[in-house]
């Protein structure tokens, strides 16, 4: 098959969360498979910095129609590997920029401007560049309004640009939603800026074209599939989802293991297997040592990499500090974000340097480690559509901690409940739940025994992305 996938993020060249690790590795599992296959991202800062980039063919003059204005850009590809290309939509004025979306402190201002701008110049691609996609495949909001745009862009040049459109939610929470104005700079028909279109509460919304216009629409997990076609987890499209029941499903994210794999991991100071376990001892003392901690420690070590929002449970593990206060454990935060969040972590870690190390940064190679060293990962998530750092940890060897939602709950199995088959400790998204896992873990780590046929259990799991590819290739060859 002829696939585009078309996203605002992909690893290696842009990254700001699992959005990006999903996307580069669907596509690099997808081309392995034998499918010729377009990435589309934005050209920004990094992505043109890459090396791999740095050879990138000027493909493409592009002039995009925003509004009652013409925008130049143009199309930079280059070729990572056999049978994958990716291509840079890029225009200096929207992503020459430190930032994807923002300056740390607030979005960009052109955020709409800059996404719909990207959009219309992967069509013009499509269709001038003749790709002949059986299958476009776009990833959240940023890449929302392409169903729609190729669909229009076809009866208008009476040309066929992809056979079939799928829409994937990573996270319903960020819609892309903007004032009603922005409508004019996509340059649709009229007729779609209503209730059945993407109009929303007198605003626009990205999302919603997305939902309602590809041929279908896929999660990032069959929970979540759910989940979001209910008012507490549908953040106000659970309606609009509920009219596409049909054509929806929830395929669950995978691990990208030439990327997330301790036996070949280059970033870890020691290498080390289910089989060989010895390599992670060696990355335990190393990251206590990285974080300031006394690197003898032979008590549990509780890590958390995450982006610092309130999605992620952060006050949960906030009102539960004096849990290790009171016990023999501790604590290592990795992450940024949210101002008060990074302030309270802070101001925690410099009240208890023994016992809680905190790094507001994001940091890749760090984030291995993290990984790698923790004999617990610590996710409370409130909401999580797939997560990745749950899988991530049960392939390291680290025995996660999570909350009972979304994709959470297809990827562990709770061995307090379970104890054959249990790979984690799971609980519900509250600061008590969160409290009972902790003190479970502590019992947990207190039986060796016990706590190796979990591990060993969550190591022997398949989550790499040859599986998961496989649902995406049924999904692709069932539209068609």
């Amino acid at each position: 098959m002829k696939i585009v996938q078309v996203a605002s993020e992909m690893f290696p060249y842009i990254k700001t969360g699992g959005l990006a690790d999903a996307v580069g590795a669907l596509s690099t599992a997808l081309a392995d498979n034998g499918h010729d296959v377009a990435a589309f991202i934005p050209g920004y800062r990094s992505a043109l910095d890459h090396p791999e980039a740095q050879g990138a063919e000027r493909r493409l003059r592009l002039k995009v129609e925003l509004g009652d204005e013409f925008l130049t850009g143009e199309v930079r590809v280059f070729s990572p590997r056999k049978n994958l290309q990716v291509y840079l939509i890029c225009r200096d004025e929207y992503f020459d920029r430190r930032g994807a979306y923002g300056n740390g402190e607030r979005d960009y201002e052109d955020n709409a401007d800059r996404f719909i701008f990207f959009c219309k110049g992967v069509v013009e691609m499509l269709r001038l560049g003749d790709l002949q996609a059986d299958v476009v495949h776009c990833h959240d909001w940023q890449a929302a309004l392409l169903p729609l745009l190729v669909r229009q862009a076809e009866r208008r040049h009476h040309v066929t640009l992809a056979l079939k459109t799928i829409f994937t939610i990573h996270n319903i929470a960020f819609q892309g939603l903007f004032p009603a104005k922005t409508f004019g700079r996509t340059n649709l028909p009229e007729d779609l800026m209503h209730i059945d279109g993407i109009e929303y509460y007198s605003q626009v919304n990205l999302m919603k074209g997305g939902i309602l216009f590809s041929d279908r629409v896929t999660t990032v997990s069959p929970r979540y599939a759910q989940e979001i076609q209910t008012p507490e987890f549908g953040c106000g499209l659970d309606g609009v989802i509920q009219t596409r029941a049909d054509d929806i499903v929830g395929l669950l994210n995978g691990v990208d293991t030439q990327v997330w794999n301790p036996a070949l991991d280059p970033v870890l100071p020691a290498r080390y297997s289910a089989a060989n376990l010895t390599g992670k001892q060696l990355c335990r003392v190393e990251l206590l040592k990285r974080f300031g901690l006394t690197p003898e420690f032979k008590g549990p070590i509780f890590g958390m990499v995450c982006r610092l929002t309130e999605q992620k449970g952060i006050d949960f593990v906030l009102t539960n500090a004096e849990f290790f206060m009171r016990h023999d454990a501790r604590l290592i935060v990795l992450g940024s974000g949210d101002r008060r969040m990074e302030r309270d972590l802070q101001k925690l870690a410099t009240a208890h340097p023994q016992k809680i190390a905190f790094s507001a940064r994001h940091d890749e190679p760090l984030s291995h480690l993290v990984e790698a060293g923790s004999d617990f990962f610590v996710m409370p998530s409130v909401f999580e559509p797939c997560g990745l750092n749950q899988m991530y940890s049960q392939v390291y060897g680290t025995v996660p901690i999570t909350s009972r939602v979304g994709g959470l709950v297809d990827t562990v199995i709770d061995a307090s409940e379970h104890p054959t088959t249990g790979t984690g400790l799971t609980c519900p998204p509250s600061a008590a739940g969160l409290r009972d896992a902790l003190q479970r873990a502590l019992e947990l780590f207190a039986a060796p025994a016990l706590y190796a046929q979990v591990q060993q259990r969550g190591m022997a799991k398949d989550f790499s992305w040859r599986v998961a590819a496989r649902g995406y290739e049924r999904l692709y060859q069932d539209a068609l």
